[in-house]
């Protein structure tokens, strides 16, 4: 069974709170921070992509 809050490359994800609450998109290039935290570049359907 897989991890509901396991993430990969290629994913579609929601974001659900923050600054970029509400946009959805695929997740890429998926790193693990110096302080841990995991940081994702999302690229919405419109090819926007942020940070998050």
């Amino acid at each position: 069974m897989k991890d509901s809050n396991t993430i990969k490359d290629g994913d579609f994800c929601k974001v659900t709170d923050g600054t970029h609450k509400g946009k959805s998109g695929i997740a890429t290039d998926l790193n693990m921070s110096i302080t841990g935290h995991l940081t994702i570049t999302m690229v919405q359907e419109s090819g926007v992509r942020f940070k998050t």
